[in-house]
């Protein structure tokens, strides 16, 4: 059965709150136990509670004073260097959140616009059912995809001239290479189609645009 998650509100009932200091302490204590155990970390914790008339010191009054007393040897600057409100933890989480959504919706609109250029590839669809919107995003892919093919194409192509340079090399080897340089060359051209139909489409809306402006002016 799994737990249920703690709602982080005040608790009105004050003996429910009390068993729940209770618990939490244990908790609080224990941690900080196994902080000094496992990584040698000088540590105390102070609670102060109303359910208790003077405060507590763990693990000892002796151990407190020591931590403290050395915090407080340190400056203004080490002291507050990684120091953060409630304001701030906030902030700094809701930013972390909101770069990894901005990563994520980038990574999903390159999968959905790669996803389309093969559908194009393959005849499954046009450019022209493309949306404006997504034409821009589109156009990048391909413009990558080129990037990549003109790349691949160039190792071939350096393979191939090593590979006849060399006496003993079989005469395999460039036969081997010549029919993925084609292939790769063919993609190209497939790739600058598809660009060419990209920018038409773009200038066919622009058309339509100005046109319904006019209108609109007459």
């Amino acid at each position: 059965m799994t737990r249920q998650k703690v709602k982080m509100t005040f608790i009105e009932n004050e003996t429910a709150r009390k068993s729940t200091f209770k618990k939490r302490k244990k908790g609080v204590l224990k941690k900080a136990h196994e902080l000094a155990t496992l990584c040698d970390v000088p540590i105390c914790v102070i609670v102060n509670s109303t359910y208790e008339s003077t405060p507590e010191l763990w693990p000892s009054r002796e151990t407190a004073n020591k931590v403290v007393s050395q915090w407080k040897m340190m400056s203004v600057m080490d002291k507050t260097k990684k120091m953060v409100n409630q304001e701030t933890f906030l902030q700094q989480r809701i930013t972390k959140a909101t770069e990894s959504w901005k990563k994520l919706r980038k990574e999903n609109k390159e999968l959905e616009m790669k996803n389309i250029m093969f559908d194009c590839l393959s005849g499954k669809t046009s450019v022209s059912r493309i949306e404006k919107s997504d034409l821009r995003d589109f156009g990048c892919v391909i413009e990558q995809h080129l990037k990549d093919v003109n790349r691949r194409m160039e190792i071939l192509k350096r393979n191939d001239e090593s590979s006849s340079s060399l006496v003993s090399a079989p005469a395999a080897t460039t036969s081997s290479v010549m029919p993925m340089v084609e292939m790769a060359s063919s993609s190209v051209g497939f790739y600058d189609k598809i660009r060419d139909q990209i920018q038409n489409t773009l200038n066919m809306k622009q058309t339509n645009k100005d046109l319904d402006l006019n209108k609109k002016q007459w």
